[in-house]
């Protein structure tokens, strides 16, 4: 169990990628960062390399999708091998896509194949193997169907489950309706932590400050917050002198740039593009004078071909001269 799973930043398709981590990584030092879902297909059988990421992102966690528990462990051995300091598996995501490859929230009416899976990935790695679920799917959502879940799967070592407050409806919503929609029950969870003390329990769901975080930890063991720390990233600034008591200084908005600078000069001279980067710094502004400037214009020219560092800050001054 790591101490920095008192925060972290949930796992999020397309936006908790390696660039996005290591932008987050400048400003806080203990959050526990995510990779976004990876399934065991495209790891076993993809032909990218689905598990690379940057020394500097440590600590990070590679969240899994998938229901066979030996190409789960096959996936979890590489993980530990590459370095990573934590297997997730998500019983959580509710989309259709998902659900036809089955995994994700329908797992949890499967509470023995999650036990498999958690177990045969233990098997083969000394890093911590967690969970991520909801509260409940469909019309199974008692918490006599939750508390069961936790038996099962905690019966096998499992000690740390995250749990996103909402239910997942599977059918008739989308993925995004299911992070709105059906409603954030978080005295559930506080519930789960108070029946189970011994179990490191996380709570998911529609937290948008670090006031709100303190708040939680006072019932339960960490926090993890989804688009808020992708939307507004400057939250994860306080984190570690907030949340973790640390007595680093707080990096300014300015600094972030600055640091990230160098990490955009080396992508682009191993032929990425500069938007690949600079779509995860749109937000870093956000309710500041400016910050309009800073996002059209980064909006507007860091997708073009050949766009470069000098993008990054023209639109520095775009947005001193937007004030």
């Amino acid at each position: 169990m790591h101490l920095s799973s008192r925060f972290s930043v949930a796992p999020m398709l397309d936006w908790t990628d390696r660039h996005y981590r290591y932008f987050a990584r400048i400003m806080s030092k203990q959050t526990l960062l995510y990779t976004e879902m990876v399934t065991t297909g495209a790891i076993i059988h993809g032909k990218g390399d689905y598990l690379q990421f940057n020394e500097e992102e440590h600590p990070v966690a590679l969240q899994l999708g998938g229901s066979n528990p030996e190409d789960l462990a096959k996936c979890a051995k590489l993980a530990a091998e590459r370095g990573y300091d934590e297997v997730n598996l998500n019983v959580g995501c509710p989309s259709d896509r998902v659900q036809n490859g089955r995994f994700g929230a329908c797992l949890m009416a499967e509470p023995e194949l999650v036990a498999q899976c958690v177990d045969a990935m233990q098997q083969v790695v000394d890093i911590p193997v967690t969970v991520k679920s909801r509260i409940g799917i469909d019309e199974q959502d008692s918490y006599e169907f939750l508390t069961r879940f936790i038996d099962v799967v905690s019966a096998v070592g499992c000690q740390d489950f995250t749990i996103h407050a909402r239910k997942a409806w599977l059918q008739g919503l989308s993925p995004k309706q299911n992070r709105e929609i059906p409603e954030l029950i978080y005295e559930r969870v506080y519930q789960v932590k108070r029946d189970y003390p011994e179990l490191n329990i996380g709570i998911n769901g529609g937290i948008t400050s670090l006031e709100q975080t303190k708040q939680h930890l006072n019932f339960v063991d960490g926090v993890m917050v989804g688009r808020e720390a992708y939307n507004n990233p400057y939250i994860l600034a306080e984190v570690d002198q907030q949340i973790f008591d640390c007595t680093n200084p707080v990096v300014t908005r300015e600094q972030v740039v600055e640091q990230m600078l160098p990490y955009i000069e080396r992508h682009l001279q191993q032929g990425g593009r500069l938007n690949h980067i600079t779509r995860h710094m749109i937000g870093l502004f956000q309710g500041l004078p400016g910050s309009r400037s800073w996002r059209r214009y980064l909006s507007e020219n860091a997708h073009k071909a050949g766009a470069g560092i000098s993008v990054v800050t023209d639109a520095i001054e775009a947005m001193n001269a937007g004030k």
